[in-house]
């Protein structure tokens, strides 16, 4: 039952971010933007059977809702926003490409490497939550469900490779969806991430035994040697 929930789960968002894409582009026939989601839904999928067998904690903690009252205040209101410039950001992509037209579209190599770079950062989201069970969409005192410091793996490169790899999924689709102009109004959600990273580790610190020693060993969030 669990798994089958993950699943509709999955299958759900792929609907919801198709019916954000085709909806504002007005039609049924574009190629780039249905290779995108006939290889979400299979990623997805695949992601979903892998952690119910592999590490069902983490799926079970990624199935949690985006808002939640057991949240701090501060990162409700980061999540709201990033939620908002997210779905403002796929809404705006199929606007650029079919009505806009905004800049030059890349060209099929430049979409192509986008596509290899939105299956990469993919990689690194499920390989995140493989290896931490506490990955949740919410902020929150897990004390509850025996939270524990991970610090290996991508988490001895850096502090967040979650969203990492989110911001690598974001920029490679910008480019496999062909649009410039989506890269550069990325930045919105990505800039609402950052303020959410703030809050999440402040919450840490807080709760979490060993993280402040942790911050000071990994000294990087999301971007090895940069930040």
């Amino acid at each position: 039952m669990f798994l089958v929930k993950g699943v509709i789960g999955a299958l759900t968002q792929t609907a919801i971010i198709g019916m954000l894409l085709l909806l504002p582009a007005r039609t049924w026939q574009w190629t780039e933007a249905n290779q995108f989601l006939i290889c979400y839904a299979i990623l997805n999928v695949i992601s979903t059977v892998f952690l119910a067998i592999k590490a069902p904690a983490s799926l079970e903690a990624r199935m949690e809702m985006p808002i939640d009252k057991s949240q701090p205040l501060s990162d409700r209101i980061a999540t709201t926003f990033l939620l908002i410039f997210l779905i403002g950001w796929f809404i705006f992509i199929p606007i650029d490409v079919f009505h806009l037209r905004l800049m030059t579209p890349p060209q099929a190599t430049i979409s192509l490497l986008g596509g290899l770079l939105t299956l990469f950062g993919y990689g690194i989201m499920l390989l995140a939550m493989y290896q931490n069970e506490f990955v949740t969409p919410v902020v929150r005192d897990q004390s509850d469900r025996g939270h524990e410091l991970r610090d290996a793996g991508l988490y001895g490169l850096v502090r967040h490779p979650f969203y990492a790899g989110f911001i690598l999924f974001c920029a490679g689709t910008a480019l496999w969806l062909q649009s410039y102009a989506a890269l550069i109004v990325g930045l919105l959600p990505i800039t609402a991430l950052i303020g959410r990273i703030y809050v999440e580790e402040a919450v840490l610190q807080d709760t979490l035994p060993g993280y402040g020693e942790y911050m000071s060993r990994t000294r990087y969030r999301i971007i090895p040697f940069i930040w």
